[in-house]
């Protein structure tokens, strides 16, 4: 098994046996839960912090319960009662962490490489939970887990990723796990909420729902971003339901067995029709949120072993 990495900031450094190997220690850890199995307290003795810059439920709360799973003593850093609302600078908020000597530290913060910078101002493990527009690796490791265990492969699949791609670092980190596993990916969205440049990510691009789920293994929706739109990108909720929610008369454009997911949370109505979403045999959104913990607590796991090798002296068996 192999996985170099100090940090988890993003998929684009990723290797694809890097990001198959957290895959499988996240799927072991799965399937450990659903047998009501204990994991061995691989975190024991060691502090993860975590610090949220943005409202946050299924993120914060599976990060914290992984922690603790693996035996972690974990802290929930309070951001709207701490020193960044006094106008400490993240830098200084940094090396004040630092000094606490924590082990892993994750971070979710409304700028996108506010992550990186702080990073590179720790030496412990930092675990990206979603910076701005850029990424959110968990996420898109966790929609891999839970495609591959519903599909039985994660390659040469074809994946639809619709919505609100421009604001969505959801789908950013989607792209370009997906892209590096050999899926066929589509992009299908208004014009409005589409990248500049999207066509030349390697993906293909639709503004037609219909066309663009025609054949498609797995339909993945993303919720509208309306914490970072700042102008009229769409008509109405009404209209953009219409012509771009999921509902059964869309989805019958795709296979009979695709699959359908969301990031959560979920805009009933407007992302996607209830019944839908509700759907035992189509959705599997209740299973992303529980490999959501699997996959945290994997990559806990393999960032803290790889964090206690490289304090290790040359010589010393651990």
């Amino acid at each position: 098994m192999t996985f170099r990495a100090r940090h988890l900031l993003g998929i684009e450094p990723l290797a694809p046996d890097e990001i198959t190997a957290l895959i499988d220690r996240a799927d072991t850890y799965a399937g450990m839960a659903r047998r009501g199995e204990a994991p061995a307290p691989v975190l024991q003795g060691q502090t993860q912090i975590n610090m949220f810059f943005e409202n946050s439920t299924r993120t914060q709360a599976s990060f914290e319960i992984a922690g603790k799973r693996l035996g972690a003593q974990v802290m929930n850093m309070g951001v709207a009662s701490s020193s960044v609302k006094k106008g400490e600078t993240l830098i200084d908020t940094a090396m004040t962490l630092n000094a606490m000597r924590p082990d892993l530290l994750v971070v979710r913060h409304p700028s996108s490489g506010a992550v990186d910078l702080l990073a590179e101002k720790v030496t412990c493990a930092v675990l990206n939970a979603g910076d701005g527009r850029h990424e959110h690796p968990t996420q898109a490791l966790l929609d891999a887990l839970t495609i591959r265990r519903a599909k039985g492969r994660l390659h040469r699949l074809t994946i639809a990723i619709c919505g609100d791609i421009a604001h969505s670092r959801v789908a950013r980190s989607n792209i370009l796990l997906l892209g590096k596993l050999e899926n066929r990916l589509r992009l299908v969205g208004p014009p409005t909420l589409m990248p500049p440049g999207a066509k030349d990510w390697g993906v293909e691009v639709y503004d037609d729902m219909t066309e663009g789920l025609r054949d498609a293994d797995v339909v993945m929706m993303l919720r509208l971003q309306k914490e970072r739109m700042d102008g009229g990108f769409i008509p109405s909720e009404r209209e953009y339901f219409h012509r771009y929610g999921l509902d059964a008369g869309k989805l019958a454009a795709a296979k009979d067995d695709a699959i359908v997911m969301h990031p959560g949370p979920m805009n009933r109505g407007v992302e996607i029709d209830g019944t839908i979403a509700d759907d035992i045999n189509r959705s599997v959104i209740q299973e992303q949120v529980e490999m959501g913990v699997a996959v945290r607590m994997a990559a806990m796991d393999l960032l803290a072993a790889n964090m206690r090798e490289a304090n290790t002296p040359r010589g010393v068996l651990t």
